[in-house]
């Protein structure tokens, strides 16, 4: 079967009949799964997808990219709706957050003690079509300083977003990598993972540095891989990004589907 994956919530929307918010939630439908893979800032993510026909209390699996709110502020959510699921999430997630400007941007911490959270680090492999990777060993080639922080020792230091993973699935002959917001650097994670397809924010968004836009764009399109960006990639970034990659870079709002079909 194709692989589907829906946007149930995003920073913006071309259908009027989903609302939308800074944020970002998948739902992914795969040969053996059915995943929700973030839950936005609230319970948007639920509400739209009752609108689209998806029963969330079928997901099998949840996932959780990074401790953010806008990634994580609908798990209450979702562990209300959904009797089964697993939601598996960095051991790091729960860790104080804050942004640029020292506000908390991190989890409800009343959750984390929920006996359905299944806590990862490393690598961890779901069966042979899902893999989480954290690929926090890994050498970054590329600037990814983010200008967000974590409260160490009562202390705000620079998060080098260990508390961040990605998945990898193995579908229809290809690998397809998701990501929330690809804080360790999108050069970096395309790099390290070689993705034939990859899903997800690129954190360019506060970005104005054109040089720095045009060495990224240069440099996804000296890759094989497809993207489908979204969410902190910023709408200006993108289109930027886009004039240089193509058709091999697109954007994917509230309510859109992406189908990656079987390779032969």
């Amino acid at each position: 079967m194709n692989l589907k994956i829906t946007v149930l919530a995003e920073n913006t929307s071309n259908n009027e009949a989903f609302r939308f918010e800074h944020g970002l939630s998948l739902y992914i439908e795969t040969a053996k799964h059915k995943i929700l893979f973030d839950t936005g800032q609230s319970s948007l993510f639920a509400e739209n997808a009752v609108k689209m026909g998806i029963d969330l209390r079928e997901a099998d699996i949840a996932i959780l990219s990074h401790g953010h709110y806008d990634h994580g502020g609908g798990i209450k959510a979702f562990l209300d709706l959904n009797s089964k699921a697993p939601l598996f999430l960095s051991k790091y997630a729960f860790e104080p957050h804050y942004n640029a400007n020292d506000k908390y941007i991190g989890l409800d911490v009343s959750i984390a003690d929920c006996d359905r959270l299944v806590y990862t680090e490393d690598i961890l492999i779901i069966d042979d079509e899902l893999t989480l990777h954290s690929c926090n060993d890994m050498e970054r080639k590329y600037d990814s300083s983010s200008g967000l922080s974590v409260m160490t020792d009562g202390k705000l230091i620079p998060d080098d977003f260990r508390h961040e993973q990605y998945l990898m699935i193995n579908e229809n002959n290809k690998q397809v990598l998701i990501s929330g917001c690809s804080h360790k650097g999108i050069l970096n994670i395309t790099h390290w993972m070689k993705p034939d397809v990859l899903i997800g924010g690129f954190h360019l968004s506060k970005t104005d540095d054109t040089e720095m836009l045009n060495e990224c764009a240069n440099k996804l399109l000296d890759t094989p891989t497809s993207f489908y960006t979204c969410h902190c990639t910023g709408v200006k970034q993108f289109e930027y990004l886009r004039s240089i990659v193509k058709e091999r870079l697109n954007y994917i709002s509230t309510g859109d589907m992406v189908i990656i079909p079987e390779a032969y």
